[in-house]
């Protein structure tokens, strides 16, 4: 049983949203089975790049499995926080605890398709990638989103087949031979779900197919509409739509503390521009306004 799995969370979590019995240890084949499928991204990404490459790659993929570890665990901690009004019945329902919790589990999902992202950026390493800088940038990330969704529904299909015959013998473009390497691999795999493609991996599907269209529209956006930037206490913020980056000048250097809320914020020093900067999106917008130190004035956001 792998220890950065909390079981006795997860089952809590099955029981407060279902009157179905809990699969012992499925919560932790579900984030082994993630893991092994970033091992394989990442080790086929090795493949293709210089060794200096590697590190790089290790943490990436070193991020993701914590991350994730912790992001399962936080779901399912949520989840048990309260439980469904079919499990509590509607008589003195906590409303109120269940919106906390919706509106957490809304954060944390948000949090999930952050991790996802990183599979990407293993993929992207001594790549070049795709820079929402680059003059073609749109088009490329349009070309994988279409690509991505043409992947997810050939999986789709595949389940169905093998819901309905139980093999994958006689599925189109299959011949009988890779047919039964599939049906091998489907039994023999980490997820107690017989099919093609287990839920998992459709949610992370899903879940890339989404942070590409969020990424397409706020590159989109920040072409057609450029953001403006704005004067604070000691600097200024300025959104670079060539390069996409929200960019903060400040006059003297900042402070220890700020620096550390800058940088807990997603902004990382450029000493080529001199400014502290990040990738020019709704979520950089959000997180430069709610450090009060540089928000535009009256406009810091609350916790």
């Amino acid at each position: 049983m792998n220890p950065l799995i909390d079981e006795a969370a997860a089952r809590a979590c099955k029981h407060a949203m279902s009157f179905s019995e809990y699969r012992e240890g499925s919560a932790t084949a579900e984030y082994d089975a993630l893991c092994a499928q970033a091992d394989e991204i990442a080790a086929a990404q090795k493949e293709m790049v210089h060794p200096s490459h590697h590190q790089k790659i290790d943490r990436l993929l070193a991020s993701y499995k914590h991350r994730m570890a912790e992001n399962i665990n936080a779901r399912n901690r949520n989840g048990a926080s309260c439980p469904s009004v079919m499990i509590a019945g509607p008589s003195n329902f906590p409303v109120g605890k269940k919106e906390r919790q919706n509106a957490r589990e809304n954060t944390l999902m948000h949090e999930y398709d952050d991790i996802v992202g990183l599979l990407d950026k293993i993929r992207g390493v001594g790549t070049g990638g795709i820079q929402s800088g680059d003059v073609d940038a749109l088009e490329r990330l349009q070309e994988k989103l279409d690509s991505l969704r043409e992947s997810h529904a050939e999986m789709i299909a595949r389940n169905k087949h093998w819901r309905k015959h139980g093999t994958m013998a006689g599925y189109k473009g299959l011949s009988a031979e890779k047919a039964q390497e599939v049906d091998a691999k489907i039994m023999s795999g980490y997820s107690w779900e017989r099919c093609p493609a287990p839920s998992y991996t459709l949610q992370s599907s899903n879940a890339e197919m989404k942070r590409l269209e969020g990424r397409i529209e706020d590159l989109r956006r920040a072409k057609e509409q450029p953001p403006e930037g704005w004067v604070f206490d000691g600097g200024r913020a300025e959104c670079d739509t060539e390069s996409m980056r929200l960019q903060l000048f400040f006059d003297e250097k900042p402070d220890e503390a700020l620096r550390a809320e800058l940088k807990s914020n997603g902004f990382r020093w450029a000493p080529s521009v001199g400014a502290w900067q990040r990738l020019l999106n709704n979520n950089a917008l959000y997180a430069a306004r709610r450090i009060k130190a540089i928000a535009p004035a009256g406009e810091a956001l609350k916790e």
